[in-house]
C-alpha cells in the first residue's frame, strides 16, 4: 500500500467533505429564515435565495481543491501512481485550510445569511446593505481556499 496515495486522497476527501459540510448547513440556516419571509411575501423570493445561497460556495471551494488534488497526483485516471509519504501528508495538510475554514465559515455565514434575511423581509430596499454581512464571512472562506490552491500547487 502506497501511504501517500492514501494521504492524498484523505487531503481532498477533507477539502469536499468539511467544507461541503459547512455549505449544507449554513444554506440550511439561510433556508430555514428564507422560507418564512417567502411565507409571509411571496414577491421576496428572489433576493432571500440569493441570501440562501451565499453559504453554499464553501461546498464549491472544498470541491474545486480536491479536484486539483486528484488531478495533480494523476488519481482522476483510476491509475495507482507512487507518491512520497511527504507528498500525501503534504497534500493532506494543504487541503485543511479550506475544509476546516469551510465548514466553520459556512455555518456562521448561514447564520449571517439568516439574519440579514431578516433585514430584506423588514426593508427589502436595503438589500445591498444586508448582503455586505454575509459577504465578509466569504471573505474568509475565499482567503482559505487561496493558501489551499497555492500550498497544493506548491508540491
Amino acid at each position: 500500500m502506497n501511504l501517500g496515495v492514501v494521504f492524498a486522497l484523505l487531503g481532498a476527501a477533507v477539502a469536499v467533505l468539511f467544507s461541503g459540510c459547512g455549505s449544507a448547513i449554513g444554506v440550511g440556516i439561510a433556508g430555514q429564515a428564507a422560507s418564512g419571509v417567502v411565507t409571509e411575501d411571496p414577491g421576496k423570493f428572489a433576493k432571500v435565495l440569493i441570501m440562501q445561497l451565499l453559504p453554499g460556495t464553501q461546498g464549491i471551494y472544498g470541491l474545486l481543491v480536491g479536484f486539483i488534488v486528484l488531478s495533480k497526483f494523476g488519481l482522476l485516471g483510476g491509475g495507482a501512481p507512487e507518491i512520497a509519504f511527504s507528498t500525501g501528508l503534504c497534500a493532506l495538510a494543504a487541503c485543511l485550510p479550506v475544509g476546516i475554514v469551510g465548514l466553520v465559515s459556512g455555518k456562521f455565514q448561514g447564520k449571517t445569511s439568516a439574519a440579514a434575511i431578516g433585514i430584506i423581509a423588514k426593508k427589502p430596499e436595503q438589500f445591498g446593505k444586508a448582503m455586505l454581512f454575509p459577504a465578509m464571512v466569504e471573505t474568509y472562506a475565499i482567503l482559505s481556499l487561496l493558501i489551499s490552491i497555492l500550498a497544493v500547487n506548491a508540491l
